[in-house]
């Protein structure tokens, strides 16, 4: 934030874009596991609310996004504690939300469906890694990072009275490939 203040004199937004999804039954008890998961995919997101704030308390105005996920709005088997912490996010936005809005603040949840990305490389083992990473094959079996992206310009490309509170963003098969997990 001080980089930011220091090069451009203010802040508009802060996007909260970062995440790991191990898959794991919980019968496992990999508890070093969910509190990673947990630190990164929830504190990591409180970390940037709490470090902005202040910032936007004093300009009078800012825009938060976060980036929740389709398993924020449905449990998969294996994601139980990735998806708690997407539902985690919803409530703590939701809460932003209600919180700030006297102050100018704006937020967003950006809840992308399959995506292209590093994300698989979380998952924690070869065989659930490929099988994820198989499900993607296909022009419309997953989302690319542009999609997810033109999802948060348009929540950021509204006037300053115009709350987009919430984006889901699919696949065009988004729903179809249960078997990706």
């Amino acid at each position: 934030m001080d980089l930011a203040i220091e090069k451009f004199g203010k802040v508009d937004a802060i996007f909260n874009n970062a995440g790991i999804m191990p898959q794991s039954n919980l019968a496992n008890g990999d508890r070093d596991v969910w509190k990673q998961t947990f630190d990164i995919n929830v504190f990591g997101v409180l970390n940037g609310i709490s470090a902005v704030l202040p910032i936007f308390h004093k300009q009078g105005h800012g825009h938060i996004l976060v980036t929740d996920s389709m398993a924020g709005h449905q449990v998969y088997p294996g994601l139980s504690v990735y998806s708690g912490t997407k539902y985690a996010l919803q409530a703590i936005v939701q809460g932003l939300r209600l919180e700030e809005a006297r102050n100018n603040i704006r937020t967003s949840i950006i809840s992308p469906g399959a995506v292209r990305t590093e994300l698989f490389r979380s998952v924690g083992d070869d065989d659930s890694a490929e099988k994820l990473k198989k499900s993607w094959e296909g022009e419309n079996s997953a989302l690319r990072s542009e999609d997810v992206a033109e999802a948060v310009v348009y929540a950021l490309d509204n006037p300053q009275r115009v709350n987009v509170s919430e984006i889901i963003v699919q696949p065009l098969y988004g729903d179809l490939r249960p078997d990706a997990f």
